[in-house]
């Protein structure tokens, strides 16, 4: 954003410095002129006519008259009579301002504390407090006012979204092989990190990834390169610039790089700026550095490092193979100053008795399987079937016997169940059969087959059969007058 200033021809200057020369000349002529009248009549003043004596010398000089600021508002207050009273603060300093009613009118934005803001106004002196400010005739907002703000709503965003969020930050390797670098090609950034790589930790290799680092294609040129930097086998990516204002860092605030860091597999370390700079990055990688020089001393060992680390390895080795040894030099005095090894004819003599006392249990075990064997074959032997086998044959052909004669007596029973059961059916058949009512002298008179039931079912000239219990008739049907 351009800064607004007044642009004076250097003449006017000159000539502008030489006529304040002159009159604070004059003014410190006149107050001389009175100290010392004062000193010897002890003239004394009032408070108000020197405050009033101090505005007069302020609104006198043209310099204050039109003057710009930039600074952050503080102790706001919107007065009830639409008045703005506040205080314009840096780094170093402070001033009170206030901005009259009809001069906020044309206020695109509101004040509150903690804004950046650009202010246009006059200075000068408020005798009843004594104090000086500045009385605000326009006022709008730093631009860097409104990039702190975009910086604040995307870090909200993204810490919420939990990009922020620890465990997903990846252990940097102590010992990396190969390291990439995102930044530009040329700068101090680059030179410091290799220089201090190259002193600290030579056997790394490196790889540079150029990278605009400034200006508005930055942020997408380093999303490219984080994400080329993916098919090179890094075990550390630094990414990051030297330092500078707000606007030359804020690339590095933009969410494109924040989501290509946040989705980098590799171990990425965020060296933006000085100590005192701050950027998304720094939220987002899973180290953040102070400056690039330091992101280089915190991806590698120092030689001395390296160096202590591979002594006290070799120190350790030494007292663990040192204690090993000591473990089987021990546990080979034992084995020598072993009873048995001093005694070897005692390992034999026991294998012997063993080999013994086994033999016997095998023996025993044989001798009883033997006599139980025996035992089976005499009962065998001495059984009354094996004695005797018609026996045998006899007992099955009496067990036929007897099976038969069951058989035999069972069909009569079931012969005779049914032929009751048969006479019982035949007769209750008889009952319902129609043809037992010829025995009485009844009829059956039948038409083409068919039972006739009543006189409408036939008519003159029919043929129709009479049956009886001894034959039938076929007769015709006659009219009668």
């Amino acid at each position: 954003m351009i800064e607004k200033k007044t642009i004076i021809p250097k003449q006017v200057q000159i000539e502008m410095i030489s006529s304040y020369k002159e009159h604070y000349s004059n003014i410190q002529k006149l107050m001389e002129r009175r100290r010392k009248k004062t000193i010897m009549e002890k003239n004394y003043i009032q408070v108000s006519a020197l405050n009033n004596y101090i505005k007069l010398l302020i609104d006198d000089s043209s310099f204050l008259q039109k003057v710009y600021l930039k600074g952050e508002i503080s102790n706001f207050k919107n007065h009830m009579s639409g008045h703005l009273y506040f205080t314009l603060k840096d780094e170093e300093a402070r001033i009170s301002a206030i901005m009259f009613r009809n001069k906020t009118i044309d206020l695109k934005f509101t004040p509150e504390d903690g804004k950046k803001v650009l202010v246009e106004g006059r200075i000068s002196c408020y005798p009843s407090q004594g104090t000086y400010q500045i009385y605000v005739d326009k006022m709008e907002e730093d631009g860097l006012g409104n990039l702190y703000v975009l910086y604040e709503e995307l870090k909200s965003k993204l810490q919420k979204e939990g990009l922020f969020d620890t465990f997903h930050k990846k252990r940097i390797p102590k010992y990396p092989e190969k390291i990439g670098i995102i930044t530009a090609p040329t700068g101090a950034a680059i030179k410091d990190i290799l220089s201090t790589l190259k002193r600290r930790y030579p056997i790394a290799k490196t790889i540079l990834f150029p990278a605009l680092v400034q200006g508005n294609s930055a942020a997408a040129d380093i999303a490219r390169q984080i994400e080329n930097a993916k098919n090179y086998d890094l075990d550390i990516l630094i990414i990051g610039r030297g330092g500078g204002s707000i606007e030359d860092l804020w690339a590095f605030n933009e969410e494109i790089v924040a989501r290509a860091i946040y989705n980098c597999k590799i171990p990425t370390i965020s060296a933006v700026g000085h100590e005192i700079d701050f950027t998304i990055s720094d939220f987002v990688a899973d180290l953040r550095a102070p400056t690039p020089t330091g992101a280089a001393e915190l991806a590698t060992p120092t030689i001395e490092e390296v160096k202590n680390t591979i002594n006290n390895f070799k120190s350790e080795l030494n007292h663990l193979i040192k204690n090993k040894l000591n473990t089987l030099d021990h546990q080979l005095k034992q084995v020598k100053n072993s009873y048995i090894l001093k005694n070897p004819s005692m390992l034999y003599e026991i294998k012997i008795q063993k080999l013994d006392y086994l033999s016997e249990q095998l023996n025993q075990a044989l001798m009883k399987h033997i006599i139980q064997k025996k035992a089976d074959f005499d009962k065998i032997s001495n059984s009354y079937i094996l004695k005797n086998p018609l026996l045998l044959y006899q007992n099955h052909q009496e067990n036929l016997n007897n099976i038969a004669n069951r058989i035999e007596i069972d069909i009569k029973r079931i012969l005779e169940q049914k032929s009751h059961q048969l006479n019982l059916k035949i007769n209750t058949l008889k009952l319902v059969n129609p043809l037992n009512i010829l025995e009485k002298g009844y009829s059956l008179i039948k038409k083409d087959q068919e039972l006739i039931k009543s006189i409408k079912e036939v008519k003159p000239k029919d043929i129709i059969e009479i049956q009886m219990k001894d034959g039938s008739i076929t007769a015709s049907i006659k009219e009668v007058k």
